[in-house]
């Protein structure tokens, strides 16, 4: 399969859909793959039309992880595996670009999401799951340790006691077990995702792109600061939002009794 055929980018409004494409394999992460999923992150990051981005797996899977199989041949012969390579040169700068871009990003999960698929689930702002969707941590399967970002996103969002029990034991989470612990934000039957996905981003999209993105980067902040370093930062960027063209708009139209028409400007 060509590059560009095992990540589908669909735009739809202001919103844009990076559908990952490798269904035989449950969508799991090749290098191709993942240098494709990389690039139009970073190309929908850029670009100022983009004002909200949705990631969702073609076929019955969001994605299974990496692909073992891309990886076996390192495997036949007995010198020593080194992974964190692969892991900073393929997965941190995606991870890192989601987790930081100053839009919000969707985890549209229309199936299971298991080892470095659940992680990029994880570190998506909003996760909406179908009802057929799971999480798996998959990795102490292998003997390995969770990555991709979830030893940092598994606890904030869940509790310590919940990711531990998660990453020690490998246990399929249904779809409405996740929502039960907060791990998704919303759950719908498997025919009404598409539908479901489409109202969130639209919303998000109408939204104050740069409102949000400020938000984003001030919760992402409130992780390793003290409470007086984080009213300052606040602060710090409150004056920025203040200068925006759509906190004018929004208290103009407040005051005009009239529904504000934002640009993400």
């Amino acid at each position: 399969m060509a590059d560009a055929q095992k990540l589908l980018i669909e735009n739809d409004g202001a919103a844009r859909t990076l559908r990952l494409n490798r269904p035989d394999s449950l969508n799991a992460f090749d290098n191709e793959l993942l240098a494709a999923l990389s690039r139009a992150v970073a190309d929908a990051e850029k670009d100022k039309t983009v004002r909200c981005v949705v990631l969702t797996g073609a076929g019955r899977a969001f994605s299974s992880g990496q692909d073992l199989g891309a990886v076996a041949e390192r495997y036949k012969t007995k010198e020593p595996i080194e992974l964190g390579s692969h892991l900073r040169e393929r997965y941190h700068p995606l991870i890192t670009r989601l987790r930081t871009m100053e839009k919000p990003v969707i985890a549209s999960v229309n199936g299971v999401a298991a080892g470095a698929g659940c992680s990029l689930a994880l570190v998506c702002d909003i996760r909406i799951a179908a009802e057929s969707a799971s999480f798996i941590q998959a990795f102490v399967n292998v003997g390995l340790v969770p990555d991709t970002g979830s030893t940092f996103m598994l606890p904030r969002l869940i509790g310590v006691a919940r990711a531990m029990e998660m990453a020690f034991t490998g246990r399929k989470l249904t779809a409405s077990e996740a929502l039960q612990i907060g791990l998704v934000n919303q759950v719908v039957p498997d025919d009404q995702l598409t539908a479901a996905t489409k109202k969130l981003s639209d919303k998000l999209a109408g939204l104050p792109t740069r409102a949000i993105g400020l938000t984003k980067r001030a919760i992402n902040a409130s992780w390793r600061a003290d409470i007086e370093t984080q009213l300052d930062y606040e602060a710090m960027l409150q004056t920025t939002a203040g200068q925006t063209h759509d906190h004018r708009e929004g208290v103009t139209a407040f005051l005009e009794k009239r529904t504000p028409k934002f640009t993400g400007e």
